[in-house]
């Protein structure tokens, strides 16, 4: 039976008494709408913890459109379901109040690795998940924190937070989770429309045929420049990047020199979806 704890006192009681059987805690943050992808990361928590904590926390510092935090899919009752199918622990699902109380007024910001991709397209987006990782991590004690690839830079900076702060949690990426037909698993998905749905699994796709072109030895340049016209041509609107970045550091990358990841975000209707890919 997985317990729905929502204030970090009971949380704080309920792993201390774990950890003093010796028991190493795993935790997966999330927003909620939980899905297969979600889940994977609860079966890594398991495998590799000897209790697991779930958070869904719809954190309103790391969206900077109120229309999209409103959107934001919210379903306790399902997330709970699957969390107890999964042998989870512990929900933790604070309100506002108890992550950010009156008075609270502490940013965390990181430069560098924050500032391209998501960083440029949503200003104060990553304050937003370093603030709320910080007091996650904090009010949960956990060990081990498991996170997805899909959100390849998130990762990075989660990654590049905990070694800056000293934070003694391990992080550990865990791979995308895709639908049978490719598509990165997101919660946002159920709000693509049918054609829209027809249509989402060419990114992929297209990500794919234009890794192995680089592979090949075609200009990363040409390959991307391919590939967005035929993402264009698929019926995906405004493309807000898909670029070649180093798997370090995330800068730009032109060739194969270090290990490079290719990520994309685009849009198809009125949702925003993101992938990316080793090369």
């Amino acid at each position: 039976m997985t317990q729905v704890i929502r204030t970090a006192a009971e949380l704080r009681e309920k792993v201390a008494a774990w950890k003093r059987s010796g028991m190493l805690v795993g935790v997966v943050p999330t927003m909620g709408a939980l899905h297969d992808g979600h889940l994977s990361l609860a079966r890594a928590a398991r495998e590799q913890s000897d209790r697991v904590i779930v958070t869904v926390f719809v954190n309103p510092m790391q969206f900077n459109n109120p229309a999209d935090l409103e959107k934001y899919p919210r379903d306790e009752a399902h997330d709970l379901a699957l969390l107890e199918a999964e042998g989870v622990d512990v929900l933790f699902a604070p309100g506002v109040d108890e992550v950010y109380p009156d008075g609270f007024a502490t940013t965390v910001s990181i430069t560098g690795i924050t500032e391209p991709l998501e960083g440029a397209f949503r200003p104060g987006h990553f304050d937003g998940v370093a603030t709320v990782c910080s007091k996650l991590f904090g009010m949960t004690q956990a060990g081990r924190a498991f996170f997805g690839e899909k959100d390849w830079q998130q990762l990075q900076v989660v990654q590049r937070l905990v070694r800056d702060l000293n934070i003694p949690v391990r992080i550990i990426g865990c791979p995308t989770i895709r639908e049978a037909d490719g598509l990165a698993m997101s919660s946002r998905n159920v709000r693509l429309s049918d054609a829209h749905r027809a249509i989402a699994p060419r990114l992929h796709e297209v990500m794919q045929g234009a890794a192995a072109r680089i592979r090949e030895g075609l200009p990363a340049e040409a390959a991307l420049n391919d590939a967005r016209a035929a993402l264009a041509e698929a019926g995906f609107g405004a493309i807000d990047y898909l670029e070649l970045r180093t798997v370090e550091g995330l800068r730009p990358a032109a060739d194969l020199s270090e290990p490079v990841r290719m990520l994309a975000a685009l849009w198809l209707g009125d949702v925003r979806l993101i992938d990316n890919i080793a090369v």
